[in-house]
């Protein structure tokens, strides 16, 4: 009688393999549902907030509410602030392209307007107008001045001429600043709002 060295294969291959698929089907082995995970973690960080702050006195859970919701405040702020100051970046200033004429400005103005690019059209008007009364010394050369600021300065230097100049420094900011469009009678009022301050023409 001959006796073998390997041991009997109880099961069969086959069958281990089905035996293995069967266990690996199993529900613990597939709870790894990344996004179900992070849920239930908060969900017992918030469970474990509530029931300390059920054991918590009074004065102590609405201090700690308190700080939260300033936080929170701080952090809206925050980000309101970076948004408007990348804003301000992407834009400039209303005199702040040095080496640029009221000429250049206004030619880029009408051509924008000619291409149906209004809202060019109103920002590119509007530094024309600025541009050309610094040039004529109407207005100081102030290179991080606002559309509001140049207004205010037109209509002090020429009162009978600038009525119109306070609603386009308000066209302008909304253009370039809050990125409404624009119309072609919006960029039109502009440029002839040059022709009557700055006689472009």
């Amino acid at each position: 009688m001959r006796l073998s060295h390997d041991p009997p294969l109880d099961p069969t291959p086959g069958e281990a393999r089905d035996a293995l698929r069967r266990e690996l089907l199993r529900p613990e082995y597939n709870d790894s549902d990344l996004l179900q995970r992070i849920v239930d973690r908060l969900r017992r960080w918030l469970d474990d907030g509530v029931s300390t702050t059920a054991e918590a006195p009074p004065l102590q859970t609405f201090a700690t509410l308190l700080v939260a919701v300033l936080l929170v405040l701080a952090l809206v702020w925050l980000l309101t602030r970076l948004r408007g100051s990348a804003r301000v970046r992407r834009g400039g200033a209303v005199l702040g392209e040095r080496g640029v004429s009221a000429a250049e400005l206004r030619a880029r103005a009408e051509a924008a307007l000619a291409a149906g690019r209004h809202e060019e059209a109103v920002v590119d008007a509007y530094r024309a107008l600025a541009v050309r009364a610094v040039e004529r010394g109407r207005i100081a050369d102030v290179p991080g001045a606002t559309a509001d600021e140049v207004a205010r300065a037109l209509v002090e230097a020429s009162p009978d001429r600038a009525a119109g100049v306070p609603a386009a420094a308000r066209l302008f900011d909304d253009v370039l600043y809050g990125d409404r469009p624009a119309t072609a009678d919006q960029a039109r009022s502009v440029l002839a709002l040059d022709d009557a301050v700055a006689g472009a023409r």
